[in-house]
């Protein structure tokens, strides 16, 4: 029984990986074709800005919901569910005819990316809680691997000059296939209970709502900046410095290679550090090296700030789902909705924030709005102390698992 249980927590292990991989290769797929859609459609930057506004909207309005959805069909129907749904909504997206087309797809791609970020946050948890360590920043690593392979993928198929209808219908087949083989292997029902008794999370349950209000402000503030380089870091350097439509796609790479890298290595890091130190460290770094790039005016200049951005940044979003799926009292899905719930109005109103004061002021300068938070973040790292604790204790159980796992 007990190796049976190991060989189904390692299988759990690769396939929840997959799953991070998957949900970054879905949202990243159409970045770097933002800018040849834009021209397509004829918009200017405030309606581009509106259209943006779409994606997170859905990812918004489905958040506020997955903790029902998930306690009631289990994170891992939810999270096949979602991710197949976000594959099917990617065609449309090159095929949309108009500025309302346009947000109706967008809409659909988010809300399928919200459930499905949630439900396989969750399952990280749980799949974290059986190894006894933490995991949380690797298995968001793997999500930046999708994301950097989506963007190193549109980029060259900007430059191949491979038509967008055609190159996100390819990635919308390949990708509920990898979904679905995925999710075959992650953890049943089981994984979703509370470990604690009925009677821990009434009594926990109003001591968790400053927690897990504080961590969503951070997450909030780490995500402005996280869609203001997967939404207008292209458009900044193909219209403002004249880069061409492949050259404009590395913004975004270099930020999700630096991403992947201190992700990669987090989980270390923190353990060292601990997560306010490493949060201030980070967001000094993504603050710094964001606004030099901006202010030299040049490419290459340019995209290295955008990469010192996605290091800076790269630990944020791991501690604090982390933190708020380990929430005593708090089922694992319900507190990572509820920071999600607040983080991704971030999504939801910056890049379109940025597109309205771009117009303005222009795009350099709106760039700045996540200089700005990147620096509040350093202010707001105590609140994420309490993920001390909870790695500490994750990382002193006895582990249920082999040293090979």
């Amino acid at each position: 029984m007990v190796t049976e249980n190991l060989a189904a927590l390692r299988r759990a292990r690769v396939a929840v990986t997959l799953v991070f991989a998957a949900h970054g290769l879905l949202g990243a797929a159409w970045v770097a074709r933002i800018p040849q859609i834009k021209e397509h459609l004829g918009l200017g930057e405030g309606a581009m800005g509106v259209a943006l506004l779409g994606a997170p909207a859905g990812v918004v309005a489905a958040v506020r919901f997955a903790g029902p959805i998930i306690a009631r069909w289990g994170s891992r129907p939810a999270t096949a569910g979602a991710g197949v749904a976000c594959a099917v909504s990617l065609p449309p997206l090159g095929l949309a005819w108009n500025l309302g087309a346009l947000i109706v797809a967008l809409l659909l791609m988010g809300a399928s990316l919200g459930l499905m970020d949630v439900a396989m946050n969750a399952q990280g948890v749980a799949v974290e809680r059986g190894y006894g360590r933490p995991l949380m920043s690797g298995l968001h690593g793997s999500y930046s691997i999708g994301t950097l392979l989506a963007a190193l993928a549109g980029a060259g198929a900007a430059h191949a000059e491979v038509p967008v209808p055609l190159h996100l219908a390819v990635a919308s087949a390949v990708l509920a296939v990898l979904v679905l083989a995925s999710c075959r292997n992650l953890l049943d029902r089981s994984a979703d209970a509370l470990p604690e008794t009925d009677g821990a999370a009434v009594a926990a349950g109003p001591r968790s709502r400053w927690p897990l209000l504080m961590l969503g402000v951070i997450g909030l503030c780490s995500f402005v900046g996280e869609g203001a380089m997967a939404d207008w870091s292209a458009i900044h350097l193909r219209e403002n410095l004249g880069t061409g439509p492949g050259v404009a796609g590395l913004g975004y790479a270099g930020c999700a290679v630096a991403m992947t890298v201190g992700r990669l290595t987090g989980d270390q890091v923190v353990a060292r550090f601990g997560p306010v130190r490493v949060l201030r460290a980070g967001s000094l770094v993504a603050a710094l090296g964001l606004g030099l790039g901006l202010a030299a005016g040049d490419p290459t200049a340019a995209v290295a700030g955008f990469t010192l951005f996605g290091l800076g940044v790269a630990v944020v979003a791991p501690v604090t789902f982390s933190a708020a799926g380990n929430i005593p009292g708090v089922p694992a899905a319900a507190g990572i909705s509820r920071v999600t719930g607040v983080g991704y109005l971030g999504l939801l109103g910056g890049p379109p924030v940025i597109g309205f004061v771009a117009q303005g002021v222009g795009l350099t300068w709106a760039l700045a709005v996540p200089v700005a938070l990147a620096g509040l973040i350093v202010l707001l790292a105590p609140a994420a102390a309490p993920a001390t604790d909870t790695a500490a204790d994750t990382a002193g159980r006895k582990p249920v698992t082999d040293p090979d796992l």
